[in-house]
């Protein structure tokens, strides 16, 4: 049977996470079943992350072994004829040799979506548009301190207090890129609750199980001044799960690209 490369997207706000579970609702799951529909076989899927119960992805990466005759384009449409409206197969392509959409991958990006007050004060609770993928903070935070302290993060380090290892004990990650941007809106704010988009995006070799979140909750308690950097650093140096602040919602964080330096050109027109 051939192997195909994937690129997916997904709404995770009703699935408990990618990797299939019993009696659960999973991503992974609902691609095998729809998959089983178009060709009549079990086909087991295999991801590049397994992202948590909520979070969504507009770049994880798959590869399955599917017995198809007819072009990549005809499998992808029937596959995504037979999946839920809150998942979709963006793209197919032939896997090449020795390629496996996890152990591959040297570099992974997420990001975390937050809305916040644009001036002084307290802000909404809740926007409805944007509740599914973005999380509204109570107050503005401090984007300046935020960034130095994300910039002490940056590197190889053993970051057992923000993550657990998702199998064996090595919780030591390298990463790449981390910082918090404003990201300006294209339209202006007419409404007197004016609000803002805060951003983080982090590049890492591979993350441990709610990283990115506890990540995300920790630089926030800076930029809220419940901490200082230096307490961070601590907490890091710590190597203790008890340390880090609470991690943030799951409904703001998006895997949003995974890269292969193996295989450059693999859905680089999509990512």
């Amino acid at each position: 049977m051939p192997k195909v490369a994937g690129l997916i997207a997904y709404d995770g706000t009703d699935f408990f996470g990618f990797q299939v579970q019993r009696e659960a609702r999973t991503v992974q799951g609902a691609l095998e079943e729809a998959l089983k529909d178009v060709t009549g076989a079990n086909c087991r899927v295999s991801g590049s992350g397994r992202t948590d119960t909520g979070v969504h992805a507009r770049g994880q990466i798959i590869a399955v072994e599917a017995p198809w005759s007819h072009s990549l384009e005809a499998l992808r449409q029937a596959w995504n004829q037979r999946l839920p409206n809150a998942i979709l197969v963006r793209s197919l392509t032939e896997a090449p040799p020795g390629f496996h959409p996890r152990f591959s991958a040297t570099e992974r990006t997420y990001r975390y979506t937050t809305w916040a007050p644009a001036g002084e004060g307290r802000g909404e609770k809740r926007f409805p548009l944007a509740d599914r993928f973005a999380v509204v903070l109570p107050r503005r935070p401090d984007l300046d301190a935020m960034n130095c302290a994300a910039g002490l993060l940056i590197g190889t380090h053993d970051f057992a207090t923000f993550g657990q290892a998702p199998q064996g004990e090595n919780t030591v990650r390298r990463i790449v890129s981390l910082f918090w941007e404003r990201v300006e809106e294209s339209l202006p704010v007419l409404d007197p609750y004016a609000a803002e988009r805060l951003v983080l995006t982090v590049t890492a070799n591979a993350f441990l199980r709610r990283m990115a979140r506890n990540l995300a909750g920790s630089l926030l308690a800076v930029g809220l001044g419940v901490w200082k950097a230096d307490e961070l650093v601590a907490a890091l140096k710590a190597k203790d799960r008890s340390r880090s602040a609470p991690p943030l919602p799951p409904n703001g964080l998006v895997l949003e690209r995974v890269l292969y330096s193996e295989y450059p050109d693999l859905f680089s027109a999509h990512l």
